[in-house]
């Protein structure tokens, strides 16, 4: 019988991940969200039992997921007292997706120990869509041992295996995921200032879009958000304000170790004005309306 797993956020990539790993024939017995009417669709779409407390989660399934915003939710839910995933955890396996500080998921390890279960970070490279078909780029970290007990169910979200990446101890895969955003984040910040600029000099915007792609100007954001700055197209897949977040995870790791890190800084400044000016549910591409003349965000 096939492991049954539940989930705890079911926003857009864990209700997608729960799907996928519905479709792949996986009982997902359970799923809580901090906003319950979302638990509530979710769990009847799937089949689950929409939880109202964590402590219900850990009692309905073996693998438990966590999909969730920022460290203080990370923290909440494994919190040592009251209702918590850790309450009568023992045997279970925790699962947690979400880009925290690295520290936090050494904390969770340590604790979910404690208590006689097992954590395993999987921070995801990805988007919606791959959470949907299950080709997820996951890099985990943790116990070797229960990275591999989880392979074949940690492959069904990251096309068959072939995205899957071990990294190493706990956190250290945190560390990555921190400096894989972060870099991401500053090469939208510089294509969205470099299609503002080609904008004001009058250039024809898709030519310079060609341009950027084939050149050293090339980036991955260059085919997944330059035509969206263009059409001022922002549909939420990665947020702004989780952007800003994230950028500033790298930040505090760069500032612990004596390193100065200006562009990084400089982008999150960026995300941080978005944020202010009300647009943080923005996607990340948003920070195009910071730099293109005209728009609202572009006036000093």
């Amino acid at each position: 019988m096939k492991t049954t797993i539940g989930f705890v956020g079911v926003g857009r990539m864990g209700a997608n991940m729960a799907r996928r790993l519905r479709d792949r024939g996986y009982a997902i017995t359970a799923v809580y969200d901090a906003l319950h009417p979302t638990a509530l669709a979710v769990a009847a779409e799937l089949g689950a039992h929409p939880c109202r407390e964590l402590g219900e989660v850990t009692a309905r399934a073996d693998v438990i997921f966590t999909v969730v915003s920022d460290d203080a939710a990370q923290r909440a839910v494994f919190a040592a007292s009251g209702d918590s995933l850790l309450t009568n955890a023992s045997g279970r396996i925790f699962v947690n997706c979400a880009t925290i500080s690295p520290a936090i998921h050494t904390e969770i390890e340590t604790a979910a120990a404690k208590a006689g279960a097992g954590s395993l970070e999987a921070c995801m490279a990805s988007s919606v869509p791959q959470a949907r078909n299950g080709t997820l780029y996951l890099m985990c970290g943790g116990r070797l041992p229960l990275f591999n007990q989880l392979k074949p169910l940690l492959g069904e979200l990251s096309n068959g295996g072939q995205t899957l990446r071990y990294i190493g101890p706990a956190g250290t895969a945190g560390q990555v995921k921190a400096l894989v955003n972060m870099v991401m984040n500053i090469n939208t910040a510089g294509l969205a200032e470099g299609l503002g600029l080609g904008a004001a000099l009058g250039l024809h915007l898709p030519t310079l879009m060609d341009v950027f792609g084939q050149t050293g100007a090339a980036s991955r954001v260059v085919t997944t958000d330059a035509e969206d700055m263009i059409n001022q197209e922002h549909t939420c897949y990665f947020s702004a304000a989780h952007a800003a977040k994230d950028s500033g995870i790298a930040l505090q790791l760069g500032r612990e170790r004596g390193l100065h890190l200006p562009i990084a800084a400089a982008t999150k400044a960026q995300y941080d004005r978005l944020v202010g000016l009300g647009l943080g549910n923005l996607d990340k591409s948003g920070i195009a309306e910071l730099t293109f003349p005209g728009r609202s965000g572009s006036r000093k």
